[in-house]
């Protein structure tokens, strides 16, 4: 399995249970007990739950296309903007301190989000448009 194939089943894990089961099945008075600021109306936490349902669904096409040995672009680019935009948004929250205030388990939870993104933003543009670059330049000046 290539690193490529790893980051992603490593993006599809994540964000299945960390963030697709919670947000989809778990009862609101959970997500509190847990912790977290539930929005108003509860529609938005399931309506976000089912956004990264659609993303997952994109990831697996991939990593099905990356386990074939082809390479994924539009997977990898929709998972670098996707994650590299959660990073941007988790780090400008964590400098204000957004979740501060919340429960232990939703800020270790934010906390764990953060570096996860991070990692999976720079997993996928290293093993990804950045590996392609290097193999492309590599091959320049051998004949064809």
């Amino acid at each position: 399995m290539s690193n490529l194939s790893k980051i992603l089943v490593a993006k599809i894990a994540m964000t299945v249970l960390v963030w697709c089961i919670p947000l989809l099945l778990f009862p609101v008075n959970l997500l509190q007990v847990l912790g977290f600021v539930v929005p108003e109306p509860h529609l938005f936490l399931r309506l976000l739950g089912m956004a990264y349902v659609s993303l997952v669904v994109g990831y697996a096409f991939a990593l099905q296309s990356s386990l074939r040995g082809e390479y994924p672009r539009p997977g990898v680019w929709v998972g670098i903007v996707s994650n590299g935009g959660a990073f941007i948004l988790l780090l400008v929250g964590a400098a204000n301190a957004a979740w501060a205030s919340w429960g232990i388990f939703a800020q270790v939870v934010m906390w764990l989000s953060l570096a996860g993104t991070g990692t999976i933003t720079a997993g996928l543009s290293v093993f990804g448009p950045l590996a392609r670059r290097a193999a492309a330049g590599s091959n320049d000046g051998q004949a064809a």
